[in-house]
């Protein structure tokens, strides 16, 4: 069972920290880890030293612990590691790719495997990659009878007059953001339509599309869901914010904001939102295991936000939590997800 944290993308330390919480938990009597670290610049590493140093981010630190080493594209070949000149073949049974936003959440790590043919912990890559899309995947949703953001999307760097044209029709405040990033990077909530292109640049820099939504006036919650065919969920759970919105600070270090888990709302409501999320899912053709974020509006109205096929998951996250509020623990959890991957045929993961 390989394990790949790090990677380059900004949300390179949500991923060691997350790493570190799912190595620990890993049955050493049913897998061996091989640990695959990817530096912040995209050296690929295998790493033999203690698990401690990943969070601190000084596992890359020790050549001694280090054997560079690639996943093979060629079916049966595995993990090549490199050892002075010589090149090993390490057989993988699965990979559990623990890297949250761009080049590990969006489909190419997953890719990369199903090319190989091992299985992968999670979505596989034309998922993986739909799901990143924000405004595909709202599209798709949209589709299935769920409603979503009203929104303007460009493909392209747009000029300023071009998006103060194409914005005329929303209603502030608007949120801007890259369509294909994670962890809240980029995203700008604008209260004046003149601030559009500053923020619209922002985006840019973490994407090569922007993507410009209509505020929710609602409450924001999640539904962690896991499985293959048949699916499992946690219990919904809820975001108070004091003010702002949900950024990468609150989100990983809260000042302002507190999550509620369960969320402070009633049975029906919550088995609403649950069977939303399923929908969702399956919608995206998601696969062992998604974080689906929706908005709740004061009517009752559900708004579908993103679906994260590689949520956070250091034991203080919210998808563990979920899943602890019903009933699975941690361990067990990950154990849960390494299963699904391992029970999914092989030939299935060329795409």
């Amino acid at each position: 069972m390989a394990v790949i944290f790090g990677g380059y993308s900004p949300e390179y330390d949500v991923s060691i920290r997350s790493a570190y919480s799912i190595i620990s938990a890993i049955d050493e009597e049913k897998y061996e880890a091989i640990l695959i670290g990817i530096t912040k610049q995209g050296k690929w590493y295998r790493y033999y030293g203690p698990i401690a140093q990943i969070p601190a981010d000084t596992w890359h630190t020790d050549k001694a612990l280090l054997h560079k080493a690639i996943i093979s594209p060629e079916r049966g070949c595995g993990l090549l590691e490199f050892d002075g000149g010589s090149a090993v073949s390490v057989h993988v049974d699965a990979v559990f790719p623990v890297m949250h936003g761009r080049y590990g959440e969006d489909g190419t790590i997953q890719g990369l495997c199903e090319l190989a043919g091992i299985p992968v912990v999670g979505a596989a890559s034309a998922s993986s990659a739909l799901c990143m899309d924000k405004d595909r995947s709202h599209k798709l949703v949209s589709l299935a009878g769920i409603k979503v953001p009203k929104s303007v999307c460009f493909e392209h760097a747009p000029g300023e007059q071009e998006l103060l044209d194409a914005t005329r029709g929303l209603k502030l405040p608007v949120y801007v953001k890259p369509v294909k990033a994670g962890s809240s990077f980029g995203i700008t909530k604008v209260e004046a339509h003149s601030e559009i292109p500053a923020a619209a640049r922002e985006a840019l820099k973490f994407d090569d599309a922007v993507i410009i939504e209509e505020n929710v006036d609602g409450v924001e919650t999640s539904c962690a869901v896991v499985g293959n065919d048949d699916l499992i969920v946690g219990r919904i759970d809820e975001v108070e914010l004091s003010g702002g919105f949900f950024d990468y600070i609150e989100k990983y270090t809260p000042v302002t904001s507190k999550i509620h888990t369960p969320a402070r709302i009633d049975g029906e409501t919550e088995k609403r939102l649950q069977e939303a999320a399923k929908l969702i899912y399956r919608t995206l053709g998601c696969r062992g295991y998604c974080r689906v974020d929706i908005f709740l509006t004061k009517d009752g109205e559900i708004v579908f936000n993103e679906a994260n096929t590689i949520p956070g998951f250091t034991d203080n996250s919210r998808f563990p939590k979920m899943m602890q509020c019903a009933g699975v623990g941690y361990p067990e959890l990950v154990d849960m997800l390494i299963g699904l991957a391992l029970s999914v045929e092989k030939g299935e993961w060329y795409g």
